[in-house]
């Protein structure tokens, strides 16, 4: 199997090694960087399904509960819902380790997740069929769900040690979308349950972000065609982008300085389109903010060395 890229598990186990040398974490910044996640979270993961409402409006409806002018009912409660299924894992790791990964741990959490605009079917399998807009996916049938559900929960045991987390995460997500479960709520609730899988061995929050939908949807698809490397590899840069975020913030002087492309080009020997390349492919410690990439000036340096010891 091993669909994710040796250097990117390398850089990976690296800033996690380094994030948990910083244990205990200082109680008041990891709050306000678990603050800053559950928002980031809330907002992309909902927008990738269609929510309207900004990142801006996000935070005052789960913050201040401000009702939103011209946003739909709906768009608020799927806020916060969403913002109660991350609180609910981050106290539920807080206190045990978190949740196992169970049939009824998933429905949990979906019953979270739709609680408040899909009260009926919240936290049950679906009983119907179910079309995906936009893919070429068939869902499963309704029938086949529980089956389909209970070779999932045996398949996540089997590789638990066989398997890099991160690996073993994406693949639980890609599975999980795959049997669509749900009537409604399934790409919210298995990027929950991705991130419930990290959380538990301490990673960060890994957010999809909204401006990577079209690359989101792409390497899903190509998942459901048996090739599973670009979305291993699409999750674990995501992972990353959450390593990178808290090391600056706990430990900025061994991480160095993220700056643009553009910026880190001219002091390297690359164009700003190659490293965006690199950056594309994981070859190359980078992560986004928004829709532009950010590197370091050491991990262009890292990557360079690199290829001139293979030389």
């Amino acid at each position: 199997m091993l669909y994710l890229d040796k250097k990117l598990q390398e850089r990976i186990d690296q800033k996690k090694v380094q994030l948990d040398s910083l244990r205990p974490l200082p109680p008041e910044a990891v709050n306000k960087l678990r603050e800053q996640f559950a928002l980031d979270m809330t907002y992309n993961s909902n927008a990738i399904e269609g929510n309207t409402l900004t990142k801006r409006e996000t935070y005052l409806v789960i913050s201040e509960g401000i009702t939103i002018k011209g946003k739909s009912l709906k768009d608020h409660l799927e806020a916060k819902d969403h913002f109660e299924a991350l609180e609910y894992l981050f106290d539920l790791t807080d206190r045990d380790g978190g949740l196992a990964l169970t049939e009824a741990g998933i429905r949990s959490l979906h019953a979270l997740v739709v609680g408040k605009t899909e009260t009926e079917y919240a936290g049950k399998y679906r009983t119907g069929g179910v079309m995906i807009a936009g893919s070429g996916h068939a869902p499963p049938e309704a029938s086949d769900v529980p089956a389909l559900m209970h070779g999932l929960m045996k398949w996540a045991a089997e590789y638990e040690q066989k398997l890099h987390l991160v690996e073993r995460a994406a693949i639980v997500h890609h599975k999980l979308v795959n049997i669509h479960p749900f009537f409604d709520g399934n790409g919210r609730t298995s990027r929950l349950v991705m991130n419930l899988l990290l959380m538990r061995k301490g990673y960060p929050l890994a957010v999809i972000l909204k401006a990577d939908r079209n690359a989101y949807y792409r390497t899903l698809e190509e998942a459901d065609r048996g090739d599973c490397h670009s979305f291993v590899r699409f999750v674990a840069q995501a992972v990353e982008r959450s390593l990178d975020i808290y090391l600056k913030a706990l430990a900025p002087v061994a991480t160095g300085k993220l700056q643009p492309l553009s910026e880190i080009a001219p002091k390297t020997p690359y164009s700003a389109k190659y490293l965006n390349l690199l950056a594309r492919q994981g070859k190359i410690a980078a992560h986004k903010e928004n829709r532009d990439w950010l590197t370091t000036v050491e991990a262009v340096e890292a990557y360079r060395k690199g290829r001139e010891r293979q030389r």
